[in-house]
């Protein structure tokens, strides 16, 4: 068993705001030099530790935020070298406290403390010597505790520091001061603690204003030129007792900062200086933000004052794109950071307002995109038993949120109490079965495999007798465009359509995850569900033309995407949704559960030029009307900002959701080519379909295999298509109008044709 399980979780006696932990120990003589240490570490709330004076490690927010109640990870840092040197005096662990999730504000209801009221850590620092000998350093009562110079700090309103208290006495040996006092035992089973899975969250870049300027009201205004999720980090000299403050937004309305679609979050950072040089980063908060109103700021305030901290989850980038069109490189840019943003440690649905929580739905349809552009394996993983051990504690049910905080509050108005719903519960299927499209590990898809069959089980049982899913609440095609601001389910699509065509989806999914595990009876048992709600949907949805109930464009989409059609149907619902798109003028006419899947739909049934038409649009609602309007990530809404540069009434408006950035992984696979034809790409499918005005694309990725890369040009009515492959992996190489030619790994290919090559514009 890990060391910190003999660990006691502390907390400050006085029960402080940001308290600090501090021990004094020597290292132990006669067993050598220290050979190794590491330390263990853990909180409840959010831990920056330290050793002998300096900061252990890279990460910020740890530990993070998992099912609490179940599951508390924790680190391990190798900090040797922190103890070399040492052997003659004490030697000082400490740690500092925030309330992160565990105590600070969550939902939008105003609540707080949901996980609990008293923040502690945990940890233990094991010191290996040269001959072996172990001396270990617990967190117990012994410690003592006292006060920071952080007055305040919440994710949602942000941090506020007094640098007159700022001081690092407490780091050095020897320290006494009046503040401090003994530490409190608190209340904790250490069999919730568990190793991280996925990576921590640390600072990824740093930016630089790009522009500085005073507003119509006399504001001073900071762009950074990127909607970003972070911090803002300085050194400043100034009046002592005078204060620097800091307010967040993604835009601007009417030349001031935009902070209503912020809702009830302050976003709001304080500085009160000292008279001497200061240094400010308030690294137990976080904003999505890309301006910044800064008043109090002593002197001249310039480019090189400050800086963005941009902090994310430490995921490697591995998957990229671009093409000929600047504003679809655009697009994907925006897409890239937007699941940067909000993967932060958990999936979020967006990272400034009042929310900033694991929406199921969300990560069910970006899932795919999300493990091409970042190596999510470990991140999604994790994420994953949270989901699973929520699941467990709700009978099966797969919650709106991973981790689970809206079972805190009372019954919703529009939704009453959680259940299981389509797209959203279906995360439980859909996200393990793109990671294992993606990275192959079996481990992690029969690691996942009970999520599935339970969460695709709970639904079976709602079903009607006619095996559809036209009961209970859903969010179903969420925030269609034509929906009203404030009636964001107000969708054209019929709800039960929506839903049963999920059902159907997740039974053949959770069928095939059975028959990759050699799960015969449960392969057996889905493949069969499938089949009746399948017979089903088209008995009570489809008519004998190919026409599906209500009539619109999403509702095409998934029952083309999702297999729920045979001819001559099939083709009589591409047509009809070709004929939807082109009437709406290539406007998107879909929200969550359509837009993901109306290209590939649009696609399968001949209509690649409409699909060409619908992404290249630009006017309001489209995929790149926000790029026209300056947006540097993903929008929640198609119609965020209004074209006259105000911002939507709606009460959700959001400038950085990942969810509609979902159709990037139509760009990989159509636009660029590239796609797997095997779990974990063992073998790859290179097929790429020119359209639009595009003269040329590339795209690479990163296999667990080595590296695919696929380019193609279009020259002189000819398209050119070049490929790597790594060895051991095979290619499907299927160019327009070409038969599919097999080709080994291990080799550069070249090849060209003239067929079915031509402008789509």
């Amino acid at each position: 068993m890990s060391e910190i399980s003999s660990a006691t979780m502390i907390g400050s006696a006085q029960d402080q705001n940001a308290p600090l932990l501090r021990t004094e120990f020597t290292l132990e003589s006669g067993h050598g030099p220290v050979a190794k240490a590491e330390l263990q570490a853990s909180a409840q709330g959010i831990f920056e530790a330290y050793l002998g004076g300096a900061k252990v490690g890279d990460d910020v927010l740890s530990p993070g935020w998992s099912s609490y109640e179940w599951r508390l990870r924790y680190r391990s840092y190798e900090v040797t070298d922190l103890l070399q040197n040492t052997s003659e005096a004490p030697v000082v662990l400490g740690f500092g406290l925030g309330n992160g999730w565990f105590r600070g504000r969550l939902t939008w209801s105003g609540g707080r403390a949901f996980y609990g009221d008293r923040l502690g850590a945990i940890g233990a620092l094991v010191i290996t010597y040269e001959d072996g000998h172990q001396q270990v350093v617990r967190t117990d009562g012994s410690w003592t505790s006292g006060p920071s110079a952080v007055l305040a700090d919440d994710f949602y309103d942000g941090q506020t520091i007094d640098a007159r208290l700022a001081s690092d006495a407490w780091l050095r040996p020897g320290f006494s001061s009046d503040s401090w006092t003994g530490v409190t035992a608190l209340d904790f089973d250490v069999d919730k603690l568990v190793e991280y899975v996925g990576p921590p969250v640390v600072r990824h870049e740093e930016l630089r204003p790009v522009k500085i300027w005073q507003s119509p009201a006399g504001r001073t205004l900071v762009d950074f030129g990127q909607n970003l999720v972070g911090w803002l980090k300085f050194s400043v000299r100034g009046e002592r007792g005078e204060t620097i403050t800091l307010r967040h937004a993604e835009v601007l309305e009417d030349g001031e900062l935009g902070v209503r679609p912020l809702r009830s979050a302050k976003a709001t950072d304080e500085l009160i200086m000292s008279g001497n040089d200061d240094f400010f980063e308030p690294t137990f908060t976080f904003h999505g933000f890309r301006y910044a109103e800064i008043t109090g700021w002593p002197g001249e305030l310039t480019v090189d004052s400050l800086v963005a901290v941009v902090v994310s989850s430490a995921l490697e980038r591995i998957g990229d794109f671009e093409c000929s069109d600047p504003m679809l490189n655009q697009l994907h840019r925006n897409v890239v950071w937007g699941q940067r943003g909000n993967f932060v440690d958990v999936p979020t649905d967006c990272p400034q307002r009042d929310e900033r929580l694991g929406w199921t739905g969300d990560l069910a349809v970006f899932s795919p995109t999300a493990v091409f552009l970042f190596d999510s394996s470990g991140f999604l993983r994790d994420w994953l038993r949270d989901l699973d051990v929520e699941q467990r504690a709700a009978d099966g049910m797969v919650p709106f949120v991973v981790p689970d905080v809206i079972k805190f509050l009372p019954p919703n108005k529009d939704f009453g109490a959680q259940d299981s719903t389509s797209f959203w519960s279906d995360a439980a299927a859909w996200v393990p079965w793109a990671a294992w499209q993606a990275y192959g590990d079996r481990d992690a898809l029969a690691e996942a495999f009970p999520a599935m069959a339970a969460h695709v089980r709970r639904v079976e049982s709602k079903l009607s007798e006619q095996d559809l899913w036209d009961s209970g609440f859903q969010f179903a095609d969420w925030l269609d465009p034509a929906a009203p601001p404030e009636d964001p389910a107000a969708a054209k699509a019929d709800k039960s359509v929506v839903s049963t065509a999920a059902v159907y989806r997740s039974s053949a999914t959770v069928a095939a995850a059975a028959r990759e595990l050699g799960l015969d009876a449960e392969a057996e048992h889905f493949a069969a569900l499938a089949a009746r709600v399948r017979r089903a949907f088209n008995t009570h949805y489809v008519t004998d033309q190919g026409q599906v109930l209500s009539d619109c464009p999403t509702v095409y989409a998934l029952a083309i995407a999702f297999g729920l059609l045979d001819e001559p149907q099939l083709q009589f619902a591409g047509d009809r949704l070709a004929e939807l798109v082109a009437e709406n003028g290539y406007r998107v006419a879909t929200g969550f559960a359509g837009t993901p899947y109306i290209s590939d739909a649009l696609t399968m049934t001949g209509h690649l030029d409409e699909a060409y038409r619908l992404l290249l649009e630009r006017e309001c609602p489209s995929w790149l009307y926000p790029v026209t309007m300056g947006a540097t990530t993903i929008w929640e809404r198609w119609d965020s900002m209004l074209p006259d540069g105000s911002i939507n009434p709606g009460e959700m408006t959001s400038f950085n959701h990942y969810a509609l950035g979902a159709v990037a992984d139509w760009m990989h696979r159509v636009v660029g080519g590239l796609a797997p034809a095997a779990p974990g790409y063992q073998r790859v499918r290179i097929a790429p379909q020119p359209g639009g005005d595009l003269t040329w694309a590339k795209t690479s990725l990163r296999t667990p295999h080595g590296d695919v890369r696929v380019a193609w040009e279009i020259v002189d009515g000819e398209l050119r298509v070049d490929a790597d492959l790594p060895e051991g992996v095979t290619a499907e190489l299927a160019l327009p109008g070409s038969d599919i030619e097999i080709v080994t790994g291990g080799q550069s290919v070249s090849r060209s044709t003239t067929s079915e090559v031509r402008s789509h514009a």
